[in-house]
């Protein structure tokens, strides 16, 4: 068998960050990858986290195993993040939450669980979205379709005809949303279209999907999550696929959450317990040590408001970033706008470079973006942003 099988194609991200660890160029930067990384182009520890691992091994007295969809401090704590400390989702009720390993995980089970009970339904995905929605998705046997979402001439959402597109989706189908910061392009929708977003889905009667994996990096914990607090205030149902590999850092303890809205209090522990049959035939329960980690701060008032501090510290540099690179691009006149970055969120941005433009960046600047021309722009730093700029100059 293993001697007929074809090489698998190297993920067109991960794979590329081997190719940059086998480039022996000193001064090679990475631009591809979405990890955060500090201005000296470290990814830290945060550290709350290291206080909380701290507090979590003194106390420690077992490594049992977790109940399938997780500890329920944590399903409150995440749901808290989500909808606020003050809703009557955060206390359970029409929510309830499993504990996943990573976001990747939280949108697998939801796809599991749709395949199972959702006959029919084809889920839609932004278009651009994450290279690995396709999937992630297709992988539970969902057919993926995608919506409009990109006018990559301003470097803003086409909301015309992205809500054009959303009024007619059948009630049956999924539509998959970036919460906030939105992969790849860092477009994301302000409150009138999120209104609007609401409105449609409420109307027309499909499932809303929301990927948050970057809550806080946007404009703020609460800014960021008004999208997903307008449809639960609006529609009956509800998934939600949380991460906290960005904003707690916590990349490779994958530590995520599915969170599911329904109608009624009764059918969402019913919804509950078949997502635990998913979990059982997936991966049995979580992983523990990330997820007591993050309960630990949101649960601590002095940790969570350390943690809220941090977490506004790496938004600020994101921030701080896109309008460096931005105004380094203006001042060495491109003949292409650019400020569409300084209006974006996030860790991501669409340069508008082509795939062999971004060959170039690579095979002769030493500088690494993935095919799409996306830029991390957490790798960017004050000591490489020059270089990088001239270098996008030059091929331009």
């Amino acid at each position: 068998m293993f001697e007929s099988l074809q090489m698998a194609p190297a993920d067109p991200i991960l794979g590329l960050a081997e190719v940059f660890r086998n480039d022996p160029r000193s001064d090679k930067i990475n631009l591809s990858v979405g990890v955060f990384q500090d201005e000296n182009g470290c990814t830290p520890i945060l550290d709350v986290v290291k206080e909380a691992e701290r507090a979590l091994l003194d106390a420690e007295t077992t490594k049992d195993y977790l109940p399938i969809p997780g500890e329920a401090e944590f399903g409150r704590s995440v749901r808290a993040l989500l909808f606020g400390v003050d809703s009557n989702l955060s206390s359970g009720g029409r929510a309830v939450t499993a504990h996943a390993p990573g976001g990747t995980g939280a949108l697998r089970i939801a796809a599991d669980l749709l395949a199972r009970h959702r006959h029919g339904s084809r889920l839609w995905v932004s278009a651009p979205t994450w290279p690995n929605h396709p999937g992630v998705f297709g992988a539970a046997g969902l057919e993926t379709l995608s919506y409009p979402w990109y006018d990559a001439t301003s470097g803003t959402v086409d909301q015309e005809r992205f809500l054009e597109a959303l009024r007619a989706i059948p009630a049956n189908d999924v539509v998959v949303l970036h919460g906030c910061c939105h992969n790849p392009t860092g477009a994301d929708a302000d409150r009138d279209t999120w209104g609007q977003i609401t409105t449609i889905a409420a109307e027309r009667g499909w499932l809303p999907m929301v990927d948050f994996a970057y809550q806080g990096f946007g404009d703020g914990l609460d800014v960021d999550a008004l999208g997903v607090r307008l449809l639960a205030q609006r529609v009956p149902e509800l998934l939600v696929a949380s991460s906290f590999s960005k904003n707690f850092g916590l990349y490779r303890e994958r530590v995520g959450a599915l969170t599911l809205v329904a109608a009624k209090p009764a059918a969402a522990e019913v919804a509950l317990s078949q997502l635990k049959l998913v979990i059982r035939a997936s991966y049995s329960n979580p992983p523990a040590h990330g997820g007591l980690v993050v309960s630990r701060v949101l649960g601590d008032l002095a940790l969570r408001a350390r943690w809220e501090d941090q977490v506004t510290a790496m938004r600020n540099r994101l921030n701080q970033m896109r309008q460096m690179l931005a105004r380094h691009l203006a001042d060495l006149k491109v003949g292409r706008d650019f400020s569409f970055l300084d209006k974006g969120r996030g860790m991501f941005a669409l340069t508008g470079l082509s795939s062999e433009q971004v060959g170039v960046l690579r095979d002769t600047f030493g500088v690494y973006l993935i095919g799409s021309g996306r830029i991390n722009v957490a790798g960017l730093t004050p000591a490489n942003i020059d270089r990088v700029a001239s270098a996008i100059a030059a091929v331009l």
